[in-house]
């Protein structure tokens, strides 16, 4: 069963009030630490492209800014409708995961040239590894076709808070660093983002994600 899609401003004060129960709860059972979000813009898109080891992060996104965020989900999360309509609300978007969906990257850009931030896992699902994993082109893609910058995001302890598998959180320290923005340069009106362009900005979010990933796990202890 479909429910019907909340209003802008229902899915904003949803969001507000949802926003502020996870920023409680991670402040004292997580003693949750951010760097740099004072970076972030105060209006316009950018997009978050974080690190992706644990279930909570795509939550501990929405610490960063009370702006309402956009957030890429796989399209499993939208399986019931109560459960489609609160992703709906909560500014998610489903996608195939297992090839190019295009739908969502069109539903993704339009947000973006919108003035709408947008949450990112450029490495595409959970790894494990302290080692930033080999990047989908997504993020560089939107940040190219819509200028807009990206913001590297690392996040230390999450995998000890609720590692692979785990049904339960566990109170220990995460840390969050937002790295400088990488400010890309938009092709001219009509022409095409260049592959080349794609490859190279992808190549330094990865740099870049992995120096903000390892300051983060230093700092939760990890």
């Amino acid at each position: 069963m479909r429910y019907p899609p909340a209003s802008p401003v229902v899915a904003r004060r949803v969001y507000a009030v949802v926003r502020a129960l996870i920023a409680g709860f991670a402040a004292v059972y997580w003693r949750l630490r951010v760097e740099g979000a004072e970076r972030l813009p105060a209006s316009g898109g950018f997009i978050l492209a974080p690190v992706h080891r644990s279930n909570i992060d795509t939550p501990i996104m929405a610490t960063l800014t009370r702006r309402y965020m956009r957030y890429l989900g796989k399209e499993e999360m939208w399986k019931y409708g109560w459960s489609a309509w609160l992703w709906d609300t909560l500014g998610a978007f489903p996608v195939q995961r297992d090839k190019v969906d295009r739908q969502a990257m069109r539903q993704c850009r339009l947000a973006l040239e919108r003035g709408e931030p947008l949450v990112v896992f450029a490495e595409g699902t959970r790894r494990d590894s302290p080692v930033v994993g080999e990047l989908f082109d997504g993020a560089a893609h939107l940040a190219l076709s819509t200028g807009v910058p990206i913001f590297p995001v690392g996040i230390g302890g999450s995998t000890r808070a609720m590692p692979r598998g785990a049904k339960f959180f566990r109170p220990v320290k995460v840390c969050v660093v937002v790295g400088e923005a990488i400010h890309p340069q938009a092709p001219e009106p009509g022409h095409r983002v260049p592959r080349r362009a794609v490859k190279e900005l992808t190549e330094r979010l990865g740099k870049e994600l992995q120096v903000v990933f390892d300051q983060a796990r230093i700092n939760a202890g990890d």
